[in-house]
């Protein structure tokens, strides 16, 4: 590793640094994008279970919020549920916003790294290219110098990839992975609007569909 660092000079440092944080980025983001995580499985069920049993006390709706991103979405409506669907719908809506925040957490972060790593590689390697044309005297070239000016220039160009390609298919995963978090949340809101304060019919009393 001493080596290779002592290869490709010191403009590898950028590259180091933004791998380390790469990495620790796409393991956080994996263990907190979990769907047993996010969208615990049958919790609506559970929620409509609850609710139709009259056991959604303010300490059930707590420990819904703290359990879950949806159950944060589900307990926002719960403690709108006597005051209509519209002031349930809103409050989940909010709720939900500050959820797709968080699932979005250091994306933008990782984005950014799988964007300017090339760019520091490229930075690499027009560090190695001046020190190969620096090399070159009038009476001839130095070895030596130009040998860890071409290394330079290459193994800053290839850990740019290496570190910009994992980052990139990781950023694109998580951001498809949230996308489809945010469009089943909605769906599973829809259920549980649907379930607690069912649409009014637009039909008159006394009166009859011909």
């Amino acid at each position: 590793m001493l080596s290779l660092i002592q290869a490709a000079g010191w403009p590898v440092w950028f590259l180091i640094i933004a791998s380390f944080i790469a990495v620790a980025l796409i393991i956080e983001r994996a263990i907190s994008l979990r769907r047993s995580r996010v969208m615990p499985s049958g919790l609506i069920e559970r929620v409509l279970d609850l609710h139709r049993q009259s056991s959604s006390t303010p300490e059930m709706v707590q420990k819904l919020e703290n359990s879950s991103p949806l159950g944060k979405v589900f307990a926002a409506g719960l403690r709108h549920s006597l005051s209509g669907r519209e002031s349930m719908k809103e409050a989940m809506e909010e709720t939900g916003r500050a959820v797709s925040h968080d699932l979005e957490r250091y994306l933008a972060t990782l984005g950014t790294i799988a964007s300017i790593t090339p760019l520091l590689g490229l930075f690499g390697t027009v560090v190695g290219m001046i020190e190969i044309f620096g090399a070159a005297t009038p009476t001839g070239s130095n070895p030596q110098a130009l040998a860890h000016g071409i290394s330079v220039a290459l193994y800053n160009t290839a850990l740019g990839l290496i570190v910009a390609i994992p980052a990139l298919i990781a950023y694109r995963g998580f951001r498809n992975r949230v996308d489809g978090f945010l469009i089943d949340m909605e769906q599973q809101s829809v259920r549980l609007l649907d379930g607690i304060s069912p649409r009014q019919s637009n039909t008159r009393p006394g009166t009859g569909a011909t």
